[in-house]
């Protein structure tokens, strides 16, 4: 079985974020950069499915610049067989729709059986690549995964909603993104990231996956980021003394006078 998993290249949750001088991107000067949390557990259920089948190749891709090839070199030394980097000025400032067709492109004349992916890309966390990359390819889409079942020709995938487990069934190939909880990601060991250091990383720009540069990057994109901020900072919090009655009084007249919410 040949699966391929899409990885993004994120801040690590620790970081503290500044935002640049144009007021539109982030500040990468100080900046640790992982893959991106649920897209970890997608790796993880890739490499699972080609171990209990005994055959397979698990083909991890990301577009992005040149420090992205790091979070594939860590996919590869999870386990992941090969890696593809797709890269190329045309590819930058794109949005959700113009990330999709780049995708897209670069997979439709490779064989796969399952296209994985993490359930949002922690950052912007739009949700919104998987289901594109699904329309575009004419695919069948399962997210939000927290079990999968992999059978014949199909697979069965148990999504967790609000007071219920709703069970899916669709055919393969498909499109399936991951949820936390649908395994536990593996770290790479000593040999695994030895490994790493062999296995194919391909490089491809726009024109090696048949993409025009006006359906790329910012040309090709719907959307654009006016501005960025930083969520205001939050208020000392008060403390009401006395007896009950007393605090529910000051508490009232607080949310009515200062906070204006009653």
């Amino acid at each position: 079985m040949n699966i391929i998993v899409f990885v993004k290249q994120v801040p690590d949750t620790a970081t503290r974020i500044k935002i640049a001088a144009d007021g539109k991107h982030i500040n990468e000067a100080e900046v640790t950069w992982i893959i991106s949390p649920y897209d970890e557990y997608a790796i993880e259920e890739a490499l699972k499915i080609k171990e209990s089948k005994g055959a397979g190749k698990v083909t991890v891709i990301t577009a992005g610049p040149d420090r992205a090839a790091t979070s594939l070199r860590n996919a590869l030394a999870m386990g992941a067989d090969d890696a593809v980097h797709l890269i190329d000025p045309a590819f930058e400032g794109g949005d959700a729709f113009a990330t999709a067709r780049i995708l897209a492109a670069a997979v439709k004349n490779r064989p796969y059986d399952l296209l994985l992916f993490g359930k949002t890309g922690v950052g912007m966390d739009q949700s919104q690549v998987p289901a594109m990359v699904a329309e575009i390819l004419g695919l069948p889409l399962v997210t939000q995964i927290a079990k999968l079942e992999i059978g014949e020709g199909k697979c069965t995938a148990h999504r967790e909603i609000e007071g219920a487990t709703e069970i899916v069934e669709c055919s393969i190939p498909a499109v399936l993104a991951a949820e936390k909880g649908l395994n536990e990601p593996r770290y790479p060991s000593l040999k695994g990231i030895m490994a790493a250091k062999k296995k194919p990383l391909e490089t491809l720009n726009a024109s090696a996956i048949g993409i025009k540069a006006a359906d790329a990057g910012a040309q090709g994109s719907n959307t654009a980021v006016d501005s960025l901020s930083v969520p205001p900072a939050r208020q000392t919090g008060k403390i009401l003394q006395g007896e009950p009655v007393d605090a529910v009084k000051q508490l009232v007249h607080l949310l009515h006078d200062e906070a204006k919410v009653i």
